[in-house]
């Protein structure tokens, strides 16, 4: 059985500055399972992504279409499983390298952030790292309720003595040390889920992350999180969302409907079967609207009986459609961002990610929405990626490939740290040893 319990999943050890690294990426989404992998190499920080200690080299990656998932939950273990395996094999090939163990995306089992505060006095006069784990521990287990399991644990800053703003308080002198923290959470069933279905597959989940996170890793510049910014990963049975201010990942939250839903609405408003109306939603799906819209006329397949005449629609008609549930979605993003740390970054952006995001006209529409400036988001600062994989759909799998440069920031309960090892076969054979030796 998997090694969750209900504190806290599984989770890497920082990595060394000074040591290279392959690692894969999975993201097993309502539409989509995608493999990354990826050699990871010491690098200089870029200006626009300081954080980043390793550059991301490409190296292989599968896409196959999700089978046995909905709204970023498993439904099916044999179908799902099947599809992973598909998706890692295709990865494999063009690596030319054999997984042992994967980074796993978590979008599904309502991810919700909860800022935590958490205090205690201190008995040797200076603050101890053994202090800082023992009052972040105690945090963490506090917002953890019944049912739900640990993602992250992320300090968000100190108090000592009542002060605020406390950057690293180890060595500091004071009689009480406080720290608030940002823990985000899922449904412990959701995750355990995922992680079985990987281990059938005879992989090890190196470490779990949520999808949001992983997403504005990948898209957002160091600025962008300095100034306040929310990463919105629009997928297909679930949008997710994360907060950051002050460069700290501050806030969680998401909500099960994506855009698949778009594409359900189209079925049933056009009287086509689901296929049809992906197809129409991806060659045609747009949530603007002009003058000749209304003329512009389209013949589409009816579902049921394959000899009933095709019927014609405006494409005005489909972006109405379209426009409906794109509305409805942002309006429950604005409500949550209302009600989160963002609505106090009055210059704060908003960055979209995930496959629904890429509707023409929706940066348009969220702006309108949201009353912030909008963007799409595409993964930065890697190397030799395919043309399609460049786009905001693949944000959480390449997110999940830079990952390990910021697990040094979050707390880790000592039995869940696991060392990063997951090539060990084909040309790429000493990789195994490297980790080992490194981490």
């Amino acid at each position: 059985m998997t090694g969750l319990d209900r504190h806290q999943t599984p989770k890497t050890r920082p990595m060394s500055h000074k040591r290279a690294a392959l690692v894969a990426s999975l993201d097993i989404g309502t539409s989509k399972i995608a493999c990354m992998i990826a050699r990871l190499k010491p690098s200089q920080p870029s200006e626009a992504l300081r954080g980043r200690t390793h550059a991301v080299e490409l190296i292989g990656y599968g896409q196959i279409q999700a089978r046995g998932m909905k709204a970023g939950a498993v439904t099916d273990l044999a179908q799902c499983e099947h599809a992973v395996r598909q998706a890692v094999a295709l990865a494999e090939r063009k690596a030319k390298v054999r997984v042992e163990s994967v980074l796993l995306s978590v979008s599904g089992g309502r991810l919700q952030g909860h800022l935590v505060e958490a205090a205690s006095d201190i008995r040797g006069g200076s603050v101890t790292a053994a202090d800082v784990d023992r009052v972040t521990s105690t945090g963490m287990h506090h917002a953890t309720g019944e049912g739900r399991t640990v993602l992250h644990t992320l300090p968000v800053g100190y108090t000592l003595d009542g002060v605020r703003g406390i950057r690293d308080p180890r060595g500091m002198v004071a009689r009480q040390f406080g720290v608030d923290m940002n823990v985000v959470t899922s449904d412990a069933t959701v995750a355990r889920n995922l992680m079985l279905v990987v281990e059938r597959c005879h992989l090890n989940v190196e470490a779990m992350a949520a999808s949001p996170y992983v997403a504005a890793l990948s898209v957002l510049t160091d600025d962008e999180a300095d100034l306040g910014a929310a990463v919105v990963e629009m997928g297909a049975g679930t949008t997710t969302i994360a907060i950051f201010s002050g460069g700290r990942f501050v806030h969680a939250s998401g909500f099960a409907v994506g855009g698949q839903h778009i594409t359900m609405d189209l079925a049933r408003g056009l009287s086509a079967c689901i296929a049809d109306a992906e197809r129409i939603k991806t060659l045609y799906g747009t949530v603007l609207t002009g003058g000749s819209d209304a003329r512009e006329l389209m013949s589409v397949p009816t579902a049921g009986d394959e000899h009933d005449l095709p019927q014609i629609v405006s494409r005005a008609t489909i972006a109405n459609i379209v426009k409906h549930r794109a509305e409805e979605i942002f309006e429950m993003v604005r409500d949550r961002l209302a009600d989160s740390p963002f609505a106090a970054e009055p210059k704060g952006c908003v960055v979209l990610s995930g496959g629904a995001s890429q509707l023409t006209g929706l940066v348009e529409l969220a702006s309108q929405i949201l009353g912030r400036p909008v963007r799409i988001g595409r993964p930065l600062g890697f190397g030799r990626v395919p043309n399609e994989a460049k786009n905001a759909a693949f944000a959480v799998p390449a997110g999940l490939l830079v990952y390990p440069q910021y697990v040094h920031l979050e707390h880790i309960e000592p039995r869940h740290a696991r060392p990063l090892k997951t090539g060990t076969g084909g040309y790429f054979g000493k990789v195994g040893r490297w980790l080992r030796e490194g981490f």
